[in-house]
């Protein structure tokens, strides 16, 4: 039975417990926020449910995915849909909408030229791709994945798959230096460069000869023609070694609509997973995805995301498919996808808030639940004066504290007169105090920017400057925020060198 989303849904009863809303997805489990109904209090609740061992069917029970590993799909069981050099795609018995997406040990590399295969990489790229996906979906990504099947396979929604590879850099690797020669190896490039390749197969497109497979393609949006060029070639001065026109490479007159999407998912997915990998110890470079429609038409993040699809640095070496390419041992490559497949278990959306600290009900926060928009649940709002109640606030403070350590607070209390302080001295959480009477008494202000030691308050005047200021240091450790607030910057930000 395929598995759906593997966390509970609101409404949901734990014995005295009940399920308002989930906090966070990982590897190892998921973080809830519950009602206590004997003692009417919010909690926070860990499940135990590594995707690796087990999984959340339809029916709302538990798989124990180690009772399965050793249940493959037997050959003549169900039909094969596709297949590739590293997976196969069978029907999905009793549902025409999903296919079973099953990994295979094999190992290839120069289109096939190198191929080998390593015992249990199937599993280890089963499991990173679950992983993954997992955390995409998390961080509302549209992704192909309905969950874990077995060891070595997992569910996804049926796809027409679209004939593009789309790849994300950050840093200037592999082809691509290769295209950029003026270059060296591991530059940096401030705006993620989106690349679309044209996926083919002996050097021919629809009866057109190439010069090579997977050619390069430069176009605009909605441009009548589309240029190929051979993706192993110095880029600056050439010419295209083909012009097609635009009906001889898409499928109907409106797939142009879906190119911006396509960049804006990849771009998403490669910065989601650039902060993932950046809190595990890794730099993520590059970043190959496809896609496909589903059978209602919807455009999906498709195929796999395994240690192939990707060049991750740790410590200044791959730990990817390029050792590999470059003629590292075969067991050492599986060492590293074994590595890999371990440490994206442990990539997750954490559980965070964002905690709205006002003297009284006269303070307006509505400001800020502005701001925040479709973020606002991260957000609570405290009401307690900590000059008149200053007991109960530092209760209160701990309280809310040990609930959601990962928290930021925003103090915005009229008439200040050290509010603000008095609270960042009494945590360890940071805290931004927004002066909420300074523009009709601007002297309010200094109680907040003169302080005594070890009183680390910040203050912003804006409140729209202390929302983000908080996002921000909430996304250091949230590839859910880190991809929404880098792509803002990355809207804004040029590469200085001709890319």
């Amino acid at each position: 039975m395929p598995a759906t989303a593997i966390a509970l849904q609101p409404g949901s009863s734990l014995q005295e417990y009940q399920i308002e809303q989930t906090l966070g997805v990982g590897g190892f489990g998921l973080t809830y926020l519950a009602t206590d109904s004997n003692l009417n209090l919010k909690v926070a609740i860990k499940e135990y449910l590594p995707g690796q061992l087990a999984m959340r069917a339809l029916d709302g029970s538990v798989v124990d995915l180690r009772m399965r590993v050793n249940q493959p799909v037997r050959a003549g069981e169900l039909a094969i849909v596709a297949e590739g050099k590293t997976k196969r795609l069978y029907a999905a018995k009793g549902n025409p909408d999903l296919v079973t997406v099953v990994a295979k040990d094999d190992i290839t590399a120069g289109d096939g030229a190198k191929h080998d295969v390593i015992p249990d990489k199937g599993r280890f790229a089963t499991a990173t791709t679950c992983n993954v996906f997992r955390l995409l979906k998390a961080c509302g990504i549209p992704v192909a994945f309905n969950g874990q099947d077995s060891a070595t396979s997992f569910y996804a929604p049926k796809c027409e798959m679209l004939p593009y590879e789309v790849v994300a850099r950050r840093e200037a690797h592999g082809s691509y230096l290769k295209r950029n020669p003026h270059l060296t190896k591991g530059h940096l490039f401030p705006r993620l460069v989106v690349e679309f390749y044209l996926k083919t197969k002996d050097k021919n497109w629809k009866g057109k000869p190439l010069v090579a497979d997977d050619p390069l393609m430069i176009f605009k949006d909605g441009d009548a023609q589309i240029q190929l060029f051979n993706p192993a070639k110095p880029l600056l001065g050439a010419e295209p070694f083909l012009v097609l026109q635009a009906n001889e490479v898409l499928a109907n007159n409106d797939e142009w609509k879906i190119f911006p999407a396509m960049r804006r998912i990849a771009r998403d997915v490669f910065l989601v997973l650039e902060k993932a990998w950046q809190l595990e110890g890794g730099t993520l470079v590059d970043l190959k995805v496809e896609f496909g429609t589903d059978t209602k038409g919807n455009l999906l993040l498709a195929d796999v995301v395994d240690n192939d699809s990707w060049r991750v640095l740790e410590n200044g070496h791959y730990i990817d498919k390029q050792v590999y390419r470059d003629g590292g041992a075969l067991s050492e490559v599986a060492e590293k996808y074994r590595q890999v497949a371990e440490t994206t278990a442990r990539f997750q959306v954490p559980a965070q808030r964002i905690i709205l600290w006002r003297g009284s009900a006269t303070d307006d926060t509505e400001t800020f639940s502005k701001l925040l928009g479709d973020l606002k649940d991260m957000m609570q709002v405290v009401t307690c004066s900590v000059h008149k109640e200053p007991v109960l606030g530092i209760a209160t403070l701990q309280k809310m504290t040990q609930e959601v350590p990962d928290s930021v607070m925003i103090a915005f209390i009229g008439r200040s007169n050290g509010a603000g302080p008095t609270l960042s001295a009494a945590t360890t959480i940071p805290v931004i105090t927004v002066p909420a009477s300074a523009k009709d008494f601007p002297e309010d202000v200094w109680s907040s920017l003169r302080t005594p030691s070890a009183v680390p308050v910040m203050t912003v005047m804006e409140p729209s400057n202390a929302v983000l200021a908080a996002l921000n240091i909430l996304a250091a450790r949230n590839p859910k925020l880190y991809m929404r607030l880098r792509g803002d910057i990355e809207n804004r930000t040029i590469n200085v060198l001709p890319i």
